[in-house]
C-alpha cells in the first residue's frame, strides 16, 4: 500500500495504539518498581546502620533481614530491566510498523517477534514482581516471629 494521504495512514495509526498504551502501562509499572527499589535500599541502609551496634539474637535477625533485602533488591532490579525491555520492544514495534507501512516492507515476522518479546518480558517482570512480594512477606514474618506476634502458620 502506497501511503500518500492521512486517510491511508489511519489504519497504521490504529494498529500502533496498542503498543503505545502498553508503553504507558509499563511506565506505571516502572514507576512503582523504582519506588519499591528505593524503599528496599533505604531500609537496607537503616538495617546496616543498626547492625553496627547490635549483638546476639538481634544481630542475627538483622543479618537475616539484610539477606532478604539483598534478594529483593536483585529481584526488583531484574523486574525493572525486564519492564524496560518490554517498553523498548513496544517502542521499536511502533517504529517498525510505520517503516513497514511507509516503505511497503513485508515485516510480519519481525512485528510478531517484537510483540512476543515484549509480552514475554512483561510476563517475566510480573512473575518476578510476585516473587518480590513473597520476599517482602518473608521479611515481615521474620520480624514478627522474633517478636512473638505470630506463631508458625501457613
Amino acid at each position: 500500500m502506497d501511503i500518500r494521504s492521512v486517510a491511508q495512514l489511519i489504519p497504521f495509526l490504529q494498529t500502533a495504539i496498542g503498543p503505545v498504551i502498553m508503553i504507558s502501562g509499563i511506565g506505571l509499572l516502572l514507576l512503582m518498581m523504582t519506588n519499591r527499589y528505593g524503599r528496599v535500599i533505604d531500609i537496607s541502609r537503616r538495617l546496616v546502620g543498626d547492625l553496627a551496634s547490635a549483638n546476639g539474637d538481634h544481630r542475627a535477625r538483622l543479618v537475616g533481614q539484610l539477606r532478604i533485602m539483598w534478594k529483593r533488591a536483585r529481584l526488583i532490579r531484574l523486574v525493572i530491566a525486564l519492564s524496560a525491555m518490554s517498553a523498548l520492544c513496544a517502542a521499536i514495534l511502533i517504529i517498525i510498523l510505520f517503516i513497514a507501512a511507509l516503505w511497503q516492507i513485508e515485516a510480519a515476522w519481525l512485528i510478531v517477534s517484537l510483540f512476543i518479546l515484549c509480552m514475554v518480558s512483561l510476563i517475566g517482570s510480573l512473575s518476578l514482581f510476585i516473587c518480590d512480594i513473597n520476599q517482602s512477606l518473608a521479611a515481615l514474618k521474620l520480624e514478627l516471629d522474633t517478636e512473638g506476634v505470630i506463631e508458625d502458620s501457613p
